[in-house]
């Protein structure tokens, strides 16, 4: 399958474009697609792991990279940016058990990562006859909420004190400083949806592995615009309900009653839950973002090769995108 440049930034499946012109619903993922998180979500998996290395682990600082942090989502198996922490954390550990780099024990470690997300990280790292139980228990991750010191600290240091404190009903115990959250950069505005409503009426939702207060504080009056009851906030859910689990996905569909979805997003797992949830019959397209990206052609091309029916470089040419296909 190629896809054909129909503009700039612009890229369908030219064998979709009559399932694109019935669309009638649009799901979007959050971060990527709707905020830039480069500074916020990233930054605080670095700022964390460099913490935990130094105070915990007591290994030295591990200073993570960008490339690093998109090796493990490339997998499909880690949404949830506690777990490319932890994950980054182990590998810290590792290397320094090793006497190697962290840099190179971190890229071998995603290399060998999976779906499975951190169990597959720590059955390579157990593979290698790494003894990693005295990390694991300091960081008990995961686990239920304020039980696992690791969560605790990238809260914080991505909430910051005034919100971490709203959201939890405690004060922070480890930093105690501007929530990292404050760095997100809105990519959505109040033209791009209005031109979607045009076409998709009120069936314009949010499925996203935030938490419903997170979402709303970056997105602020925009948060409204969203069909905000058939949305799904996956860190108020159930860990098994998140990215792949189809589940949340088709229950936004079914809840707007769309028969035919466009779910925009920007990682592996947004891309295997819309597969997942086309292959339970509920039909389903795929948008891939790949504008938000550090290797911006690298994951268009990653996308392309993994069949996405369209791929753009910004959340703001779909409007444009839907006119040229006609839909």
């Amino acid at each position: 399958m190629t896809l054909k440049e129909l503009g700039s930034g612009i890229y369908v499946d030219s064998e979709k474009t009559g399932r694109v012109k019935k669309l009638d619903s649009v799901i979007f993922d959050c971060d990527g697609v709707l905020i830039d998180v480069s500074n916020s979500y990233d930054l605080a998996i670095k700022r964390t792991v460099d913490f935990v290395a130094r105070t915990v682990a007591s290994v030295g600082g591990a200073e993570v990279t960008s490339e690093m942090i998109d090796g493990f989502k490339r997998t499909g198996g880690f949404n949830d940016e506690v777990d490319v922490t932890y994950a980054l954390v182990l590998a810290a550990v590792a290397a320094k058990k090793k006497a190697e780099e962290f840099p190179r024990v971190a890229r071998e470690v995603a290399q060998n990562a999976d779906s499975s997300g951190i169990r597959s990280v720590e059955k390579y790292l157990d593979s290698q006859g790494l003894d990693l139980a005295e990390i694991k228990a300091k960081l008990a991750y995961p686990s239920k909420r304020f039980e696992s010191p690791l969560s605790s600290m990238f809260d914080e240091a991505f909430y910051g004190r005034d919100l971490y404190t709203r959201l939890y009903n405690r004060p922070p115990k480890y930093w105690d400083t501007q929530g990292l959250i404050e760095n997100d950069v809105v990519l959505v505005t109040r033209e791009i949806l209005d031109q979607l409503r045009r076409k998709f009426g009120s069936r314009i939702a949010i499925v996203t592995g935030r938490g419903a207060i997170s979402a709303s504080h970056s997105l602020k009056s925009l948060f409204e615009e969203f069909d905000l009851k058939n949305s799904r906030f996956l860190e108020d859910e159930p860990r098994e309900m998140a990215k792949p689990n189809p589940s949340t996905l088709v229950a936004t569909i079914q809840g707007m009653q769309g028969t035919c979805s466009l779910f925009v997003g920007d990682s592996t797992e947004d891309l295997i839950m819309a597969r997942k949830a086309e292959e339970a019959g509920v039909p389903t397209l795929f948008c891939g973002i790949y504008g938000t990206s550090k290797d911006p052609q690298g994951k268009r091309a990653f996308f392309e090769q993994k069949g996405a029916d369209m791929v753009l470089e910004s959340v703001s040419l779909l409007p444009k995108t839907l006119n040229l296909v006609g839909a």
